[in-house]
């Protein structure tokens, strides 16, 4: 009986041993997650995050990678080598439906950062483009869909504008250099550097404020944070801590424009501290979660697939898509 007592309480020693793993272990290792961003506003709502990071100072383990382009971000993601992206809002509805639903959006990294160029004073309001020609970057892209969309909503026909699509933001640049009653649209921060070198050149209009005009149903969006729901599902608090530390990261560059340009300068998201210092007043980084991330990016895809349902993967994405976690709840 004594020798059953003895091998009981020996056993339970032993068992409770385990439990603890010893003083100070960890229960589970630590995650490291995987992001990738794109060198632009979206990497600038980071940058104070990606310095604790650097310095050993973050609250997780993270590692980032920055590119220049959204191709080679994405391949990464899909191929399962990056955890959480930050990518242009409708790339994010077509990734989805690429991948039958397995990624979700945690967050708006960026709201609106377009903005037309001139260097006279011959715009102020979408009707003063009926007639005129405007150079943009890229066609089918978020700058074409949104400027189409606001001729639509004031009344212009696509044929009254004309518009000459440039392979890159320096091409819409030197248009502006070449033509001085050029019309340009760019993105921050290329808008703020044109400034920068073309002293009469000026914003004539925020396309961020003259969507709000036409709309109260959605927002201007430019970009969101993806994460692959088997990391979500495997990693839920992880990727919620990420999503608090992003929050945090954000309202740091909008609260400390000259320390955080001194950073994008220092990761070569922005050439010069100078012209960082400009953009990001511009750049309405921001990180919208919960319902109001749902409200604002849900109606800002059915705009798009409204004008084309391609540029949003065929169709607006199912409610799975939206992943709702507001950390300040």
């Amino acid at each position: 009986m004594k020798k059953k007592l003895w091998t009981l309480i020996l056993t339970a020693v032993l068992g409770m041993s385990a439990v603890l793993g010893g003083c100070g272990q960890k229960e589970t290792e630590t995650v490291t997650i995987r992001i990738g961003s794109l060198k632009g506003p979206t990497s600038m709502g980071l940058v104070s995050l990606m310095d604790q990071t650097k310095n050993g100072e973050a609250g997780q383990n993270y590692e980032f990678t920055m590119a220049a382009a959204a191709d080679e971000i994405n391949a990464a993601f899909l191929k399962g080598d990056l955890d959480i992206v930050l990518i242009p809002a409708n790339v994010a509805s077509v990734l989805y439906h690429k991948t039958e639903g397995q990624i979700a959006v945690v967050d708006i990294n960026t709201l609106g950062v377009l903005y037309l160029l001139e260097s006279k004073e011959t715009v102020s309001s979408v009707a003063d483009l009926a007639g005129r020609t405007v150079y943009l970057p890229g066609k089918g892209t978020t700058p074409d869909y949104a400027l189409q969309y606001l001729l639509e909503q004031n009344g212009i026909e696509i044929g009254e504008v004309d518009l000459q699509y440039k392979s890159e933001a320096a091409e819409v640049i030197s248009a502006l250099s070449e033509e001085p009653d050029a019309l340009g649209l760019l993105p921050q921060p290329a808008a703020t550097t044109a400034c920068m070198q073309q002293k009469d050149l000026r914003i004539a209009l925020d396309l961020t404020e003259e969507w709000d005009k036409v709309t109260m149903d959605s927002s201007l969006v430019t970009g969101v944070t993806a994460v692959r729901r088997e990391f979500l599902e495997q990693n839920e608090a992880a990727v919620q801590a990420f999503v608090q530390d992003h929050m945090e990261s954000a309202q740091f560059a909008n609260e400390n424009v000259e320390e955080a340009a001194e950073l994008v300068a220092a990761l070569e998201i922005v050439p010069k501290a100078t012209v960082a210092a400009q953009a990001i007043p511009y750049c309405n980084i921001t990180c919208l979660t919960g319902k109001d991330l749902r409200t604002a990016l849900s109606g800002y895809l059915d705009v798009l697939a409204g004008q084309n349902p391609e540029a949003v993967g065929g169709k607006v994405p199912s409610d799975d898509f939206y992943y709702e976690f507001d950390p300040e709840a």
